[in-house]
Parts: structure tokens; C-alpha cells; sequence
């Protein structure tokens, strides 16, 4: 079978597997977000943390709620580093030091999951686990909440009111990452995953010599950072390690995680907005995008020219050979496209178009299919604006979903989609423009100049993916990527529920033959058309000094 032909099943595959999980997780997670009823262990949960599950908060509650919730976590989660060396079970390994510590408190708190260190030598079994792989959940639950929140938003009337942000966390959590955790860790064990608690090992080579190993949870890790588009593992080669990403079916298994969430709970919100077709819309635009950057990586990948890649039959450095330029390109897609940020394969290592499409697929957002919530409640801004553009052509006030997109609802959304591109930009240029960090670098020109704005992108967006070759573990990018980690994060957040609020406090406009139609093909191809042209007129300057210049000189 040819690699192209491999590649082409992989894919065909992984449409199929999602299309089969779409409704039922979809509708089971409408219900879980709508149900007036508690379990018993959420009950314990509440009282525990003082939480009043049936109280509805006004989006300024809900956002001290996510607020207060997240500085908990990076003051714990940085503590936690910061005394490692005094822990039980840290392996031998010493305390983090302190800029590297707020970067990875920051990183796993804003469900980034930008790693400065190489995780098996830095981070003992209670950081890994009593630290990281918590805030995998609940930062992936904070997103889910939040996007739930903005639904609420659409779907209610005449109230501020937009649910109570400590039941929509623990119900994300306990109803939804934890079940499906378990069994997507059962099948990683069951494909040669490692599950252990074993310490530092030397273990002989096959030429002879010997190497040091260390056991940990990589299954039970693996699964939670990808089904909640973290990205931060266990090991410093992250999914392209035989431990955490084993086979080939392994690999197509971890994408599916990677999408499942996503794309799900774009029929989520159909069904709790009331109108299932809605739901298919933002379905069918993620979707759009996803296949189209798949095609575009598989081809630069598998024909790009040169006498060395056409040698080897294709750009297979920096690839695993046990997966392929399918699977690999299949990964590098899908974890730009979400906020996943794992990676199976060096992104540095990309032909020059292939590395410019993941960090343009970053820089859309990470809207197709997004983040776990945040892909949601990011393509919902981008549909307000591509209704705000339709009702400038037309002259009509726009509306979505029964609610008119005014002033304050424009400008709510402009901000929202304005703060990160102001974040990567000019913490790039400030880089760029000092004399220290450009030392970090070890490739000059426009693949060292892509470098910095990647992890500038990569920051910002919450995505945490890295092109090798630049030395982030320096005071300057620890604490410049750590903040734009968290503004990139936060900042966002606070726009989305005050739209949220305000959407919520409206009366319902009936529909009339001058609405636009949200459903239909036509504003699926308007949201695509706006999503593209907004992000290349933001970035293309800075792409064509990058990898638009790398890959037309290649």
C-alpha cells in the first residue's frame, strides 16, 4: 500500500469513528449541563469547596468563579513545584526553579501545557500527578464551562443568569473527562501504553552500553491530555515516545481523542439552543477547515521537492517511521487546529509550508474544531462577527439565534478576537527586537524568526506546541510566554460571559424574511470566508517573513 493511499485511509477512518460518537456524546453532554440533578459524590464536592450548585450566578459571579478557580490552581500548582525536592516521590529530582515554575503553573492552568522542561528528567510522580494531571482536567472543564455559559447566553431570555460555574465544573469533570479518561486509558494499556509508578531504571542497549529510564502513568496521562486538549506529557519527546504513543493505531486513537470533545459539542450547543441545524453549521465549518489543512499538510509533505526528500519518498525527518507522513500529518493538524499542542512529530522539522500550516491553523484561533470549549465559544464570536458582516452588506441590524448583535455585542466580540493577535505581536517583536533572547535561537533567518513567533502563537493561543531549536527555559521566555499564557487565556474569557450576560438580558426578535439564515450552506461558506480573511489580514505580514519565506525558498 502506497503512503499516500495509508494516509488517505487514516483519514477516512477517523471521519467515520467521529461520526459515530457525534450524537450520542453530543446529546449526553446537553443533558449533563441541563440536568437539575446532582450525584451524590458532586454532592460531597460541593459541600467540600462551599460551593452552592443551585445558586445562578450573572456573568460577573461566573467570571470571579472561572477567576478565582484558576489563580487557586497556579498558586497551588506553582507551591507544588517549588517543594518538590521535599516531596515524597519526586524521584530524586529537585524543586523547579522559580520563572519555570510560574511558567508551568501558568502553561497548565490556562490549558496550554507549554513545557520549558523535559519531563522525565524535572518532574517526579506527585508533580505529574497530583499536580499536572488535575489541572488537565479542570482546565479543560473551566473551558467546557465557560462555552456552556455563552449557549446559556443564546438560549435564555429576559436573565442575566447563566448557571452556576461550580456545578457546570464539577459535572464536566466528573460526568464527562473522568468516564471517558478511564476508558481511553483502558485502551491505551491495552495497546502497549506504560502505567506505572516505577522509579529510574537502567535498562541495556542493543549495541551495548546502558540507559536510564523512568516508569510513570503515561496511559492515564496520555488520554486526559489529549480528550482535553492539553498536550503536556509525561516525557520529553511528548506523543512520539513509544511509552505514551506506541503503534500506529495508537496514534489514530490519540487524534480521535484529540477531535472527540471538539467537534462533539457542536451538537451540544444545537441542542441546547433548540435547533439542531445550528448545531451542523459550525459543525460543518470546523470541519471545512480541518479537511482542507489535512489535504494542504499532506501535500507539501509527501511532494515537496528537494533531492533528499525525494530520496526518502517524502519529508520524513523528524518523524517516527511507525506512524508515517499520514499519521503524522494527521496529528500536526489536528493539535494546531485544537489547543492540544502534543505532537508525534517536530514541527521544526516541517517543510516550510507544512510548519506555516500549523502555525496558521494556531493562529485561526484553534477555532476547527478548537480547543475542549474554547473551540466553541471562539467559532460563536466568529459567527457574530460574520453576522455583523452580513447585516453591513445588506443594512439590516444582524441577529443569530433570535438576538440582535449590537453595539455592545460588536464590540464585546472585536475585543475578544483583537487580544491575541495584540499578545503575539508585539511580545514577537519585543523578542525580536532585544539582544538576549534572539541567543536561544539556533537557526537564524526566517526559520529562527518563525521560531519566536511560534512560541509567541503558540502561548497566546493556549495551544503549547514548540518548533525545536529554541532554548525557552530562560528567564525572559518563561516569564513572557507564561503571561501571555494567561492574559491569552483569561482575557478572552472576560469578553466571552459579558456577551454571554448581555445576550441572556434580551428579549427574543422573531424571525422575519429579511433574517439571515445561520443554518444554511451559504452562511457556512460566509463563516469560513470571514475566519480566513480576519486571520490573513492580522498575520500575513508576519507569516511571509516566516515560513512563507522558508518554504518559497526551499
Amino acid at each position: 500500500m502506497s503512503p499516500v493511499l495509508a494516509g488517505v485511509l487514516q483519514l477516512l477512518a477517523l471521519m467515520a469513528a467521529l461520526a459515530l460518537a457525534y450524537r450520542p456524546l453530543g446529546d449526553y453532554m446537553a443533558r449533563v449541563y441541563s440536568s437539575p440533578r446532582h450525584l451524590r459524590v458532586e454532592k460531597w464536592i460541593y459541600k467540600g469547596i462551599g460551593a452552592h450548585p443551585d445558586t445562578a450566578m450573572r456573568w460577573p459571579a461566573y467570571l470571579r468563579g472561572v477567576l478565582a478557580f484558576s489563580a487557586a490552581g497556579v498558586l497551588l500548582l506553582y507551591l507544588l513545584q517549588r517543594l518538590q525536592g521535599s516531596l515524597p516521590g519526586s524521584l530524586g529530582f529537585a524543586s523547579i526553579d522559580p520563572d519555570q515554575a510560574f511558567n508551568t503553573a501558568a502553561s497548565f492552568v490556562s490549558n496550554t501545557n507549554w513545557q520549558s522542561y523535559a519531563g522525565e528528567q524535572a518532574m517526579g510522580h506527585v508533580v505529574q500527578t497530583g499536580g499536572l494531571a488535575v489541572q488537565n482536567f479542570v482546565s479543560a472543564a473551566v473551558g467546557m464551562a465557560v462555552a456552556v455559559a455563552l449557549v446559556r447566553g443564546f438560549a435564555r431570555s429576559r436573565t442575566g443568569e447563566l448557571g452556576n460555574f461550580w456545578a457546570d465544573l464539577v459535572r464536566g469533570t466528573v460526568r464527562i473527562l473522568l468516564p471517558l479518561s478511564v476508558i481511553g486509558a483502558i485502551v491505551l494499556v491495552a495497546c502497549g501504553a506504560i502505567q506505572n509508578f516505577a522509579g529510574i531504571h537502567e535498562v541495556g542497549q542493543f549495541l551495548g552500553g546502558h540507559q536510564q529510564w523512568q516508569g510513570g502513568a503515561y496511559a492515564s496521562q496520555e488520554v486526559i491530555k489529549e480528550l482535553g486538549t492539553n498536550g503536556g506529557g509525561l516525557a520529553n519527546a511528548n506523543s512520539a515516545h513509544p511509552f505514551e504513543n506506541p503503534n500506529g493505531f495508537t496514534n489514530l486513537f490519540e487524534v480521535f481523542l484529540i477531535l472527540l470533545l471538539p467537534f462533539a459539542l457542536t451538537r451540544t450547543f444545537g441542542r441546547m439552543v433548540g435547533s439542531l441545524r445550528q448545531g451542523y453549521a459550525l459543525l460543518a465549518t470546523m470541519g471545512v477547515i480541518w479537511v482542507g489543512f489535512v489535504a494542504l499538510m499532506m501535500w507539501t509533505e509527501f511532494h515537496h521537492g528537494g533531492p533528499a526528500l525525494q530520496a526518502a519518498g517524502a519529508a520524513m525527518e523528524g518523524k517516527e517511521t511507525r506512524f508515517g507522513i499520514g499519521g503524522s500529518s494527521l496529528f500536526a493538524v489536528s493539535t494546531t487546529l485544537t489547543s492540544t499542542g502534543a505532537v508525534d512529530a517536530f514541527h521544526s522539522s516541517l517543510t516550510g509550508f507544512g510548519g506555516g500550516l500549523t502555525l496558521l491553523g494556531m493562529q485561526l484561533g484553534e477555532i476547527a474544531p478548537g480547543g475542549v470549549g474554547s473551540g466553541l465559544y471562539g467559532m460563536l464570536i466568529m459567527a457574530i462577527i460574520a453576522v455583523f458582516l452580513a447585516g453591513l452588506m445588506v443594512g439590516r441590524t444582524p441577529e443569530y439565534l433570535g438576538k440582535k448583535i449590537g453595539t455592545r455585542q460588536i464590540k464585546l466580540a472585536a475585543c475578544y478576537i483583537l487580544i491575541t493577535p495584540a499578545l503575539v505581536l508585539c511580545f514577537t517583536a519585543a523578542a525580536m527586537a532585544l539582544p538576549t533572547p534572539p541567543h536561544s535561537m539556533a537557526n537564524t533567518g526566517a526559520h529562527g524568526f518563525t521560531e519566536i513567533l511560534y512560541a509567541y502563537t503558540s502561548g497566546a493561543n493556549n495551544n503549547g506546541s514548540a518548533f525545536a531549536g529554541l532554548n525557552a527555559d530562560t528567564p525572559w521566555f518563561n516569564t513572557t510566554i507564561g503571561l501571555a499564557m494567561l492574559l491569552g487565556r483569561f482575557l478572552p474569557m472576560v469578553f466571552v460571559l459579558a456577551l454571554a450576560g448581555s445576550l441572556a438580558e434580551q428579549q427574543p426578535v422573531p424571525e422575519t424574511a429579511g433574517t439571515l439564515r445561520t443554518e444554511k450552506p451559504l452562511f457556512t461558506g460566509l463563516l469560513v470566508g470571514s475566519i480566513l480573511i480576519i486571520t490573513g489580514l492580522t498575520y500575513f505580514p508576519a507569516l511571509a517573513l516566516g515560513p512563507l519565506a522558508e518554504g518559497l525558498a526551499s
